[in-house]
């Protein structure tokens, strides 16, 4: 009884810890997707706000915003292009580790970037412009180049892949017909119509005897086997009608009645 009690009482602290550990992993899914829809959200709204100051705010404000604009557009083209090809393409893994190394410089230069536009004294701020500038044409250069060779190198494993595929295709269609690749001048032609040679062999050979042939009944079979090619080995001519061959009568058959007239 205490065993069975004691088995009982495992399988319920058992059950208890499945379902906590269930828990906490809906709760912590739930919150990391709250945390990607809020940061999506985040992300969307500081977009629109730095392209709206980039078309309102003239001057060094304006050209912050279309730096930081700029270099956030590139980086994030950048990554999501790394993270979807690097699960088809394993050589991708050094490209996304310069990219991280990159991304830690486009971090700090976006922070800049930000405190630069509550920047009071507007001619420090004209003086750390071009600076600014350089720095974000650098960082944006690297990530367009780190992503269009992601691309370039997917496009090409992809024509690489059709051209082998095509080739396979062409193969393979010219196995089905095989009949145009070993047809010859004596072969059958696909829609069935004989060739040359089957038709020659076909018809009888003219320059050899024919077989000479044997007279229908007991007697012509008989015949038959003593008959031989005459000298010279030409065929005698038949005689246009032959003549009637007497039918044996034996005394055993029955004499046939004459036809009554009643």
């Amino acid at each position: 009884m205490e065993a069975v009690i004691a088995v009982v009482a495992l399988l319920f602290v058992l059950l208890v810890a499945l379902g906590v550990y269930a828990t906490v992993k809906v709760v912590g899914a739930a919150k990391r997707g709250v945390d990607r829809t809020i940061h999506q959200a985040r992300r969307t709204v500081e977009d629109t706000t730095l392209k709206a100051k980039s078309y309102t705010q003239p001057g060094a404000a304006g050209e912050l915003a279309q730096l930081r604009l700029k270099l956030r557009t590139s980086m994030r083209a950048t990554q999501d292009a790394l993270q979807a090809a690097v699960g088809e393409d394993e050589s991708l893994r050094e490209s996304l580790s310069l990219f991280d190394r990159l991304s830690t410089h486009g971090h700090e230069l976006d922070r800049e970037l930000k405190r630069l536009e509550t920047e009071p004294d507007r001619s420090r701020l004209s003086a750390a412009l071009p600076e600014m500038r350089e720095r974000t044409d650098q960082i944006t250069k690297s990530a367009d180049a780190l992503r269009w060779a992601a691309r370039d190198r997917a496009h090409r494993f992809a024509n690489d892949d059709l051209d082998s595929l095509s080739l396979q295709i062409d193969m393979e269609a010219g196995a089905l017909r095989h009949w145009t690749t070993e047809a010859g001048p004596g072969a059958q032609d696909p829609a069935g119509a004989p060739s040359s040679a089957s038709t020659a062999s076909a018809e009888p050979a003219k320059d050899g005897p024919a077989p000479w042939p044997a007279p229908a009944g007991p007697e012509g079979r008989a015949g038959a086997q003593e008959q031989t090619w005459p000298a010279g080995g030409a065929e005698p001519a038949a005689p246009a009608i032959a003549p009637p061959v007497a039918r044996p009568t034996y005394s055993w058959e029955k004499k046939p009645r004459p036809e009554s007239t009643t």
